[in-house]
């Protein structure tokens, strides 16, 4: 019986950790923000992550920030009178109840300018992100920093 309940143990501790990259303030929850490697040459570095507002009101993302750097911003990628995609800051982002708001490659995105600590843009290290909602609140989330993005955004990589 021990047996058993070690091997089950071992068989539900992966899903642990897939749920300890999640975390909910308030009505919002906030799933798996993750950035790729910075590369060596590229000044600046783009962070992602889901937003999912189960409340009965919309909310509001007003800022960002991060100890890695002094600049972190809000963006968004929009199409110009002249039909390119062109990146732009934005002083704050909607979050609408009862839907998700999805940071990604070539949507909205947090940048972080000029980090100071580029050791921990690697594969495999965290750092932390810290969101301040209008009604939520603030949230510090560990970013993880990947090689690739995750597999239903591969090919949108998006790094300054």
């Amino acid at each position: 019986m021990l047996k058993q309940a070690l091997v089950l143990a071992a068989l539900l501790l992966p899903g642990a950790f897939a749920n300890a990259h999640e975390y909910t303030v308030g009505d919002l929850h906030i799933a798996h923000p993750w950035s790729l490697e910075l590369p060596p040459n590229a000044p600046n570095v783009a962070a992602y992550f889901v937003v999912h507002n189960n409340g009965q009101q919309d909310d509001r993302l007003l800022s960002v920030d991060s100890p890695i750097t002094d600049d972190a911003q809000l963006h968004e990628h929009a199409k110009t009178a002249d039909g390119l995609m062109k990146m732009q800051q934005v002083s704050s982002v909607a979050v609408p109840a009862g839907q998700n708001l999805t940071f990604a490659p070539s949507a909205y995105h947090v940048m972080l300018m000029q980090p100071k600590d580029r050791s921990l843009l690697i594969d495999g290290k965290r750092f932390p992100l810290t969101l301040h909602f209008e009604k939520a609140g603030d949230i510090t989330v560990e970013v993880a920093v990947q090689k690739q993005p995750p597999a239903d955004q591969q090919g949108q990589a998006h790094t300054h």
